[in-house]
C-alpha cells in the first residue's frame, strides 16, 4: 500500500515544469484505434484508443498487469490484436509485422536487456544498423585487404554513425568493453544506443529506468529528452517512476486492467480521480 500511496503522491506533487520551447509538437504520426487483445479467455487489452503526435514524449502508465507492455507489443508487431487497427503516417494496419515496423522507422527497447554480453559496446550498437546495410553477401565475401570495396566503405560509414551515438550517450571509455562487464545503468544506455542506430522516427521505450538508482534515472531522463530534442525523435514511454513520467512527458495515457482510464496532460492525469483510485487499489 505504501508504494501505491507514494505513486499517487508523485502524481499529485510532481513538479509542473515548463516544457514549452523544448520541441515543436506536430501532427498525429501514430494512432491506435479500438485495440483489443486476448490470450484465450484472458483480456489483456480492451478497446484501447489513443494517438501520438510528432516530436512529443507520450507516456503509457498504469499499475502492474495493466497491459502497458502488451500495448507496445501490438504496436511493433510482437502481438496480433484480435480487434482494432494501428495507423502510422497515414497507413493503416490490422497487424504490424516486426520487420515492416522497423523498416518504417519504429524502434523498440524491452524491459529485459537482450544485449550480446560477450560483444563490445560498439559491436552491440552496430547490430542496430542491420536494416541500413545495403551490401549483399557476395560483396561481403569479396572484401579486399586495401579497404576499397563497397562492403568496407559501407562498414566505415556505419561505424562512424555508431561512434557518434557512443559520444552522444557518453560511453566513449567503454566502446571496446564487453557489455557483460558494464554496470546495469550503462547496459541500459547501450540498449538505447542500439535502438537509436536504426535512426527511428518513433522510439518505443519499455521501462528504460527499471532497476536504476536516482543518479542513473536522472542521466537516462536527460538522454531521452536530448534524443527527443536533438534528433527530433517521437518517444512512446512506459515507466513506473511517476515523478519521471510527469516531469518529461507531454501527454500521458493511463491503463488499468487492460482498459484506458485516463488520457491527457500530466497535470490533467495526476488530478484524475479514476487514476488516483487505480493506484490506491480502490477501484476494483
Amino acid at each position: 500500500m505504501n508504494a501505491a500511496v507514494e505513486a499517487v503522491g508523485a502524481l499529485q506533487a510532481a513538479a509542473e515544469g515548463d516544457n514549452s520551447g523544448r520541441r515543436a509538437i506536430g501532427e498525429v504520426v501514430l494512432e491506435v484505434k479500438n485495440i483489443s487483445l486476448r490470450f484465450g479467455g484472458v483480456k489483456a487489452l480492451t478497446d484501447i484508443s489513443f494517438d501520438v503526435r510528432e516530436h512529443e514524449v507520450r507516456a503509457i502508465i498504469g499499475p502492474n498487469g495493466a497491459g502497458k507492455s502488451s500495448m507496445l507489443n501490438c504496436i511493433n508487431g510482437v502481438y496480433t490484436p484480435q480487434e482494432g487497427s494501428i495507423t502510422f503516417r497515414g497507413q493503416t494496419f490490422g497487424h504490424m509485422n516486426r520487420r515492416q515496423v522497423a523498416e518504417m522507422g519504429v524502434a523498440r527497447t524491452f524491459q529485459n536487456l537482450a544485449l550480446f554480453k560477450g560483444m563490445s559496446v560498439l559491436d552491440n550498437i552496430m547490430t542496430g544498423r542491420n536494416l541500413r546495410m545495403k551490401t549483399n553477401l557476395f560483396q561481403q565475401a569479396l572484401r579486399n585487404p586495401w579497404g576499397w570495396g563497397a562492403a568496407e566503405r559501407e562498414e566505415v560509414q556505419h561505424r562512424e554513425f555508431v561512434e557518434r551515438i557512443i559520444d552522444f550517450l557518453e560511453i566513449q571509455p567503454y566502446r571496446k568493453t564487453p557489455v557483460g562487464r558494464l554496470p546495469y545503468g550503462l547496459q541500459k544506455r547501450v540498449d538505447l544506443g542500439r535502438a537509436l542506430a536504426l535512426e527511428p522516427q518513433v522510439l518505443l521505450l519499455d521501462e528504460p529506468m527499471a532497476g536504476m538508482n536516482v543518479e542513473e534515472k536522472q542521466d537516462m531522463s536527460r538522454f531521452i529528452l536530448d534524443v527527443n530534442a536533438e534528433y527530433g525523435t517521437t518517444i512512446v514511454l512506459i515507466e513506473h517512476d511517476m515523478g519521471v513520467v510527469m516531469d518529461i512527458s507531454d501527454r500521458v495515457v493511463v491503463l488499468d486492467y487492460g482498459k484506458k482510464i485516463g488520457d491527457g496532460t500530466p497535470d490533467e492525469v495526476r488530478r484524475n480521480p479514476e487514476v488516483i483510485s487505480a493506484y490506491l487499489g480502490t477501484s476494483h
